[in-house]
């Protein structure tokens, strides 16, 4: 028997909660972000795409971000971005529309083709990438640059939560308009209701 496929609303205020439950923490402390900023919150989205209903709903919505796009492939940098592409992909498949996935290393590899990028090797492909958590926008557009090095025709850019803190900017900055399931006031909201 398998369950009943959630409408896209339901997707994705199940997928808030799960966010709110797996990946958001706060802490007077505070944490430091990938950037180097400080902040009272922290969201470990790898909690949540890491779970078989996280990356089930991360997939499946952020394949309707870029669903009927043209586009070839997803990718984006790793380690956020990996369980990201390959839900996408995986979902895009199992609705008739395959997109490759792609990984961005952080670093060249140190030996075989030396390549920065696993996955498809035609860069006529138009790519989306995808983040987990955009910040500053760093690794996004880190992405975004090493796929562009490569000769990728990146045309979108989507991530789970944007922190709204200069990273839709930053993506603007190389001509791409960051497209997010969730803002931080969006997990703050819920956060609020829930506690």
């Amino acid at each position: 028997m398998t369950p009943s496929t959630p409408s896209l609303a339901e997707a994705r205020d199940t997928l808030l909660d799960l966010l709110v439950t797996r990946s958001f923490r706060y802490s007077e402390e505070g944490f430091t972000l990938t950037s180097g900023r400080h902040s009272h919150y922290y969201v470990d989205c790898k909690q949540t795409t890491l779970h078989p209903l996280g990356a089930y709903l991360c997939g499946r919505l952020l394949f309707e971000k870029v669903r009927g796009r043209g586009l070839g492939a997803v990718g984006g940098l790793t380690l956020g971005a990996d369980p990201l592409v390959t839900a996408i992909s995986l979902v895009s498949q199992l609705q008739g529309e395959p997109l490759c996935a792609a990984i961005v290393r952080k670093a060249a590899k140190g030996h075989g083709t030396g390549a920065w990028i696993e996955g498809p090797a035609d860069v006529s492909l138009p790519v989306a990438v995808v983040d987990d958590v955009c910040t500053t926008g760093k690794s996004t557009v880190e992405a975004i640059r090493r796929l562009r090095d490569a000769g990728y025709n990146v045309t979108r850019a989507v991530a789970v939560v944007d922190r709204d803190e200069g990273g839709r900017q930053a993506v603007a900055g190389h001509g791409l308009t960051l497209d997010a399931l969730f803002t931080m006031d969006d997990i703050l909201a819920r956060f609020r209701q829930n506690s």
